[in-house]
C-alpha cells in the first residue's frame, strides 16, 4: 500500500464493492434514487424539483399564440436520517502473522463492511410497507404458490389506484421466490434463455411487474385490535382516509390490515398508515393511506384487524425514494490520513473509505448516509405473504 494513502488498497476496496453490489437486493435497484459522493450531514433536508403544468383546456383559434397561466413549480424534500459506518483495524503483528493473506481478508472485510450497510439500506425500504395503499393475498400464505394470479390482481389494485404502470416493481421475500422459481410457466421462461434470475435478484417479468427478490421484505406483527364498529351515523364516502372507530379493545398498528366484515359491504383490503388504541366506550381516530376507502361504509359497520403477514411490496419505481449521499466531514478533514469516495456505476451507490493511522495499527472506515421516502402511497400496495 502507498504510504498514507489508500492508493494501494483501490483495487482491493473496488473488488469488494462488485462482490457486495451483485448480491440479493431487491428494493435499491426498484426504487427511484438520488446517489452522490457528495457529503451530507445526518438530519439534512435536501430538495429536489416537481415539474407542474396547467390544467388541459379547449382549443380554440386565436390571432397569436397561446397566453398560458403561469404555475409555480413545486418541490419535495427527504431528509438524510442515518449516518453510519462499519470500522476494523489491524496491528502490525496481526498483518505479519498472516503469511501473506493479509489483502484477502482484507477484501473480505471490506465486502462484509459494505454488505452491512447495504442490508441496512435494504432494510429501512422494506419497512415503508406501511405507506402502501391496499392489500392482497392471504397473510401467512406466500403467494405464487400455484400460478401468478396474485401478481395480476396487486398490479389491478395499482391501476384502479391511477398509479403509473409503465415501470411496475414487485419485491418478493425468498419464500415466494422458491414458489415462482418451482412453477413450470417460470421455469419454461428461464429455458428460453433470459439469465436475469441468475443476477442481483431479479426474477423473471411477469403482468408488467419487474419481479425482484430481497432477503429483507418486512414481517408484520399485527396488533391486539379487536372488536371495532365504525362510529359516525352518517357514515364514511369512498376516498376519504380518515374516521372513527369505537367500542374496540387493544391496539391497531400502522401496518395492519383493516377490513370491512359487514357481508356484502367491501371485500378491499386497507393498510392502516396510524392507529390507535382502544377501549370501551372511546372513540379512536384511524387513518389509511391514499386513495382510501374505495366503498362507502356505514355507522357500526364491523371492522376486523388481519393476520401477521410478510409485506411482499409493489410498487412504481417513482412511488418510493432513496437518497444517499457520503457522511460529512468537518471543515478541513478530521484526523484521517487518506478518504476516498467509492462509486458503483450500477447501482449508484457510493461508499466512503476513510484510513486512520494509529500507534502501531492501522484502522479503516467504511461510511455512507441516507433517507427513504414513500412519496405515492396510491402507487405502493402489499403482496400478503
Amino acid at each position: 500500500m502507498t504510504a498514507n494513502t489508500l492508493t494501494g488498497l483501490i483495487p482491493t476496496i473496488y473488488q469488494a464493492k462488485e462482490v457486495i453490489l451483485r448480491e440479493l437486493t431487491g428494493f435499491i435497484p426498484a426504487v427511484t434514487m438520488d446517489g452522490s459522493g457528495e457529503e451530507a450531514a445526518l438530519n439534512q433536508t435536501i430538495s429536489w424539483p416537481v415539474s407542474v403544468v396547467g390544467d388541459p383546456d379547449d382549443v380554440a383559434a386565436a390571432a397569436t399564440g397561446p397566453d398560458p397561466a403561469g404555475v409555480t413549480q413545486g418541490a419535495d424534500t427527504m431528509t438524510i436520517s442515518k449516518s453510519r459506518s462499519v470500522t476494523f483495524h489491524w496491528t502490525g503483528e496481526e498483518q505479519k502473522s498472516l503469511n501473506g493473506m493479509y489483502n484477502q481478508i482484507l477484501l473480505n472485510q471490506f465486502a462484509k463492511a459494505m454488505r452491512k450497510l447495504v442490508n441496512e439500506i435494504e432494510t429501512d425500504l422494506g419497512a415503508l410497507y406501511i405507506y402502501a395503499s391496499r392489500a392482497y393475498g392471504t397473510a401467512g400464505t406466500a403467494p405464487f404458490g400455484t400460478n401468478y394470479a396474485e401478481a395480476a390482481q396487486i398490479r389491478k389494485i395499482l391501476a384502479d389506484n391511477g398509479a403509473p404502470i409503465s415501470d411496475l416493481q414487485l419485491v418478493i421475500n425468498t419464500s415466494a421466490g422458491a414458489n415462482m422459481r418451482t412453477l413450470a410457466a417460470f421455469n419454461a421462461a428461464s429455458d428460453a434463455g433470459s439469465s436475469d434470475p441468475l443476477r442481483r435478484g431479479v426474477l423473471l417479468d411477469v403482468h408488467d411487474f419487474a419481479i425482484r427478490e430481497s432477503a429483507k421484505v418486512a414481517s408484520h406483527t399485527k396488533g391486539t385490535g379487536s372488536g371495532f364498529l365504525v362510529d359516525l351515523t352518517a357514515g364514511y364516502a369512498a376516498g376519504l382516509t380518515s374516521f372513527h372507530a369505537d367500542t374496540g379493545l387493544g391496539i391497531i398498528k400502522a401496518g395492519d390490515i383493516l377490513t370491512n366484515t359487514k357481508t356484502g359491504r367491501d371485500t378491499n383490503k386497507y393498510v392502516v398508515k396510524t392507529g390507535a388504541t382502544g377501549g370501551t366506550g372511546v372513540d379512536v381516530d384511524l387513518v389509511l393511506a391514499d386513495p382510501g376507502l374505495q366503498i362507502a361504509w356505514v355507522n357500526n359497520d364491523p371492522l376486523s384487524v388481519g393476520a401477521n403477514y410478510a409485506a411482499n411490496l409493489a410498487f412504481s419505481r417513482s412511488a418510493i425514494h432513496l437518497m444517499t449521499r457520503v457522511p460529512a466531514m468537518p471543515e478541513g478533514g478530521d484526523a484521517a490520513e487518506d478518504v476516498i469516495v467509492v462509486t458503483d456505476p450500477q447501482t449508484g451507490l457510493s461508499f466512503q473509505v476513510a484510513l486512520y493511522r494509529q500507534r502501531r495499527r492501522v484502522a479503516f472506515e467504511v461510511g455512507i448516509a441516507w433517507g427513504v421516502k414513500a412519496v405515492e402511497s396510491e402507487a405502493i400496495a402489499i403482496l400478503l405473504g
